[in-house]
């Protein structure tokens, strides 16, 4: 059993990370045995999120004065928070990943960018792309038009190059 002042201290560091992550998913966990909780804290890791346990009280506490409030209150059943302040669609795609292998694994909420979203925007979330993607595909649509200018202009130069060389063969030139 913690003491007050411990769970204080827990309380505190929660409320300071709920602060600090625009993204967080409330989940809910039934059964899952050791090696199933370590693969998730694995996946959430990767992800480059933090995975908490937590007692639905001090939740609600940890939340008062967070963007996280309203969806931090009343929970019920076992709950866990999953929350980064990097990229939310990684961690969405890590945990869904990880909830289709383990059915006891379930989202009850989820706050992305400070918006609260459900179970099924959640799961919209997760496929998505994620920025890298989003980046690569972007300099791509940003670098094409660039590409077929250099390769028009280079046409043009073969062109007058093939000219100049049949004329030459047909003997269509004197000097």
């Amino acid at each position: 059993m913690k003491k007050k002042s411990e769970k204080k201290k827990d309380i505190d560091a929660l409320h300071q990370d709920l602060e600090q992550s625009g993204n967080l998913f409330v989940t809910g966990y039934e059964k899952l045995r050791v090696d199933q909780d370590f693969e998730l804290r694995k996946a959430v890791r990767g992800a480059g999120g933090k995975y908490r346990v937590i007692k639905n009280n001090l939740a609600e506490i940890a939340a008062q004065g967070t963007p996280s409030e309203a969806v931090l209150k009343n929970l019920r059943g076992m709950t866990s928070l999953a929350y980064t302040s990097n990229d939310p669609v990684a961690l969405a795609k890590a945990l869904t990943t990880y909830a289709k292998a383990n059915p006891s694994f379930t989202f009850k909420a989820g706050i992305v960018e400070g918006r609260a979203i459900d179970v099924g925007a959640i799961i919209e979330l997760a496929s998505m792309p994620s920025k890298e993607q989003i980046f690569s595909k972007l300099l791509y649509l940003i670098n094409a038009p660039a590409q077929r200018l250099v390769t028009v202009m280079q046409a043009v130069g073969r062109n007058l190059a093939v000219v100049v060389d049949q004329g030459v063969k047909e003997n269509k030139f004197q000097a």
